[in-house]
């Protein structure tokens, strides 16, 4: 059997894209199975709970030489912690290649896309495959996300072509609505403890030498109500605190992005973090928050400064 999953601290695409690829698999003749390497967060839980579907089971340890596929990423970093000692047959992602290897030849799979749902959707149409409602309605919920609703520099003409193809397919003919409904969702934070605010979207990114790599947080809250999350910030400083202790990073960086309004402000652990922001973006922070403009993407707008500014001819 093939284990399916997206990252750690899963977000929309990383679970509706590992429960689409697995249904994919198996009507391509493979045994498959979705997992999750994490809780789900607000939002994709609200596009469950639209499905009436249950979230994929946790995945437990895997023995060594086990067969899995990821979705949504391919470094380790963001993986199951034996992942060098698996069996990667397939890899569906639409990141940059990270540290992956593989024992044997895998089936490959990268596009330089706004999220994986418009991958698989490709997928489906070359295989000739009919597109269900479900997996229609996952792959459109995940697109909306990661895209935030097209707001994002990740997204691309091919995003908006698959959202228009599967609307009609899922049954959804207001698709602005049912955006604000899972932003809505997502924002509906709650009494959540401040650690998993935190850890709901956060990747560890290693920069620099490869030898001797700096690890460093990137979290990312995306909302309709930020003045709450700032109403939060001394619990949410100290939970960064903890998590740069407990897990051993050089840094950790907390973007507070504003969906409607597009814009980014981050809150600044302390001097190494505002150091970086300084040096590598040219921003200030001023009470521990520092404001980083329209920069509201992770992928293209933030992680790949902070590599560029830690490339060994720096």
């Amino acid at each position: 059997m093939i284990a399916v999953f997206g990252h750690l601290n899963p977000d929309t695409d990383a679970i509706s894209a590992a429960m689409v690829y697995a249904r994919f698999l198996s009507r391509q003749g493979h045994e498959a199975q979705a997992y999750r390497l994490g809780e789900l967060n607000f939002e994709t839980a609200f596009v469950l709970r639209e499905l009436g579907l249950e979230a994929p089971p946790l995945l437990g340890e895997l023995p060594a030489g086990s067969q899995v596929a990821l979705v949504d990423h391919n470094e380790s970093a963001q993986s199951v912690s034996n992942l060098s000692e698996l069996n990667v047959t397939h890899v569906v992602d639409h990141h940059k290649l990270g540290d992956l290897t593989t024992v044997s030849p895998a089936y490959l799979r990268f596009e330089p896309v706004g999220c994986t749902g418009t991958i698989l959707l490709a997928l489906h149409r070359e295989a000739g495959l009919s597109v269900e409602l479900q997996d229609a309605t996952l792959m459109l919920s995940a697109i909306l996300s990661d895209t935030l609703h097209f707001r994002s520099p990740t997204t691309t003409g091919r995003d908006r072509e698959a959202v228009e193809f599967l609307a009609p397919i899922a049954g959804i003919e207001d698709v602005e609505a049912y955006a604000l409904a899972m932003f809505a969702a997502k924002s509906d934070l709650g009494d959540t403890p401040a650690e998993t605010l935190l850890r709901m979207d956060f990747k560890v990114f290693p920069f620099g030498d490869p030898t001797q790599p700096q690890n460093w947080g990137i979290g990312v809250i995306e909302t309709t109500n930020p003045g709450y999350v700032f109403g939060r910030q001394d619990e949410l400083l100290a939970a960064m605190d903890q998590v740069k202790a407990d897990d051993g990073l050089t840094g950790v960086l907390l973007s507070v992005v504003d969906i409607l309004n597009e814009t980014n402000r981050a809150l600044v652990l302390g001097a190494t973090e505002a150091k970086l922001l300084r040096e590598a973006f040219g921003v200030e922070a001023e009470g521990q928050v520092a404001d980083l403009g329209n920069r509201i993407s992770r992928k293209k707008q933030i992680v790949p400064t902070i590599e560029k500014h830690f490339a060994p001819e720096n």
